[in-house]
């Protein structure tokens, strides 16, 4: 565990000082930091998106069938003040009928 944050703080100690002008004449840490975040995007950077696109899609298909929450009309929530500038000015701008409910309750 140890080697790894070793190695993390090298480089990122290497960028610091490349990034300041000292390290380009020294050893040649310019091509060596681009190499290094080069495979940091291909290696941790995409498969960490794939990965978390994956759990939201694993996600949203585990919670699909589940019933919507029953609507209580708050007093504090869905305050209108003015209406949206959109539509009839009553949606929000992304209103999903079957999640989203309007003052008065679900549409359907």
């Amino acid at each position: 565990m140890a080697s790894w944050m070793r190695v993390a703080y090298n480089c990122t100690r290497r960028y610091a000082t490349a990034s300041r002008g000292h390290g380009a004449q020294g050893h040649g840490s310019s091509e060596a930091t681009v190499l290094l975040w080069k495979r940091l995007s291909l290696f941790v950077g995409f498969p960490a998106i794939g990965l978390a696109m994956v759990n939201c899609y694993l996600n949203h298909e585990a919670h699909k069938h589940e019933e919507r929450a029953e609507f209580i009309p708050y007093e504090h929530m869905r305050i209108r003040t003015k209406p949206f500038p959109w539509g009839d000015g009553n949606h929000t701008l992304f209103h999903n009928k079957k999640v989203n409910p309007l003052p008065t309750g679900y549409e359907d």
